[in-house]
């Protein structure tokens, strides 16, 4: 296998931890501020009715079936040694500070988990749940991701986000007050967007230095607004060598410490409706590395601080 020209957050975890440590996403049932507090309105226009990520979770088993049915199968696949626990679908932060903590314990609780990872919105932080946070980071290996998907509000309020990029950044001020590590989760190819906004929204997350970055690329998905605007012919999609040449110019764009936890990603096939292209996941991060040695480029090269 190549060197990477890039800071992997899985090579990152197999150093720290001396092994294979994979991540298992779990369905705690929460639901999501933007969907009117629960899961069957409709809140961004991208978000399938599933909370976006929720491929082969069974939600209705307990958080402790849900990690041990998913560390048999990893075991068996990677060879996975360790695991760290990630909530996932919709808004994991959406509840009482005693709920999420014993949602968080029951998780933690599991032999060979070592570490959680709490998906959630910029919007859904108050005080009393970033210090809840603030205990887990300070007692195992702990990430807070945060959708931002892009900084240019005007793309914000296309998507029916809900909250604007001042949101994100008050909400990462006060996580990086308690000093926990930031994954952000950026969008590519949305509507709207010309590659300089795209590159803004790298610079913007250069200069906070995030520790942490997922970039996807804009899906389109049955059930979704989302999907009704592409039928009726007003999206354009990204083509794979668009894509790819955005991807490594965010990455020449970013510090060379920040982890870089996605690149890609593939949509749950039975409701994908574009780009069919994504399912090429291993040749689209080919595509990346390629693209990396063609221009003999790393992480980092056009970082400025």
């Amino acid at each position: 296998m190549r060197k990477k020209a890039f800071n992997l957050y899985s090579t990152h975890l197999k150093k720290h931890f001396g092994g294979r440590v994979h991540k298992i996403s779990i369905d705690a049932g929460f639901g999501c501020p933007n969907r009117r507090g629960g899961r069957d309105a409709h809140g961004c226009i991208f978000c399938d009715p599933g909370g976006s990520g929720s491929v082969g979770i069974e939600r209705s088993e307990s958080i402790a079936t849900q990690v041990e049915r998913a560390k048999e199968l990893m075991r068996r696949k990677y060879r996975a040694k360790w695991f760290i626990a990630y909530f996932q679908p919709f808004s994991n932060t959406f509840a009482p500070v005693h709920h999420l903590r014993d949602c968080y314990d029951q998780a933690l609780a599991v032999e060979d988990v070592v570490g959680l990872a709490i998906g959630t919105r910029p919007d859904c932080v108050p005080e009393a749940v970033m210090d809840l946070l603030g205990e887990y980071h300070r007692k195992t290996d702990f990430w807070l991701e945060l959708g931002l998907q892009s900084i240019h509000d005007r793309t914000l309020d296309f998507l029916q986000r809900g909250h604007d990029y001042a949101c994100f950044l008050d909400a990462y001020q006060r996580a990086k007050q308690r000093d926990l590590r930031i994954c952000a989760h950026v969008i590519l190819g949305l509507p709207g967007e010309s590659r300089d906004d795209i590159l803004a929204t790298a610079t913007e997350l250069a200069r906070l230095k995030v520790d942490g970055i997922k970039l996807h690329l804009l899906h389109i998905l049955k059930g979704t607004p989302l999907g009704d605007l592409y039928h009726q012919g007003d999206i354009k999609m990204l083509e794979m060598a668009e894509y790819v040449e955005l991807v490594v110019d965010f990455i020449e764009r970013l510090p060379p410490e920040t982890l870089i936890h996605r690149l890609t990603g593939d949509g749950p096939r039975d409701i994908l409706l574009a780009p069919l292209w994504s399912m090429n996941k291993w040749e689209v991060l080919n595509a990346i590395d390629d693209e990396l040695e063609r221009r003999g480029s790393k992480q980092g090269d056009k970082y400025q601080e």
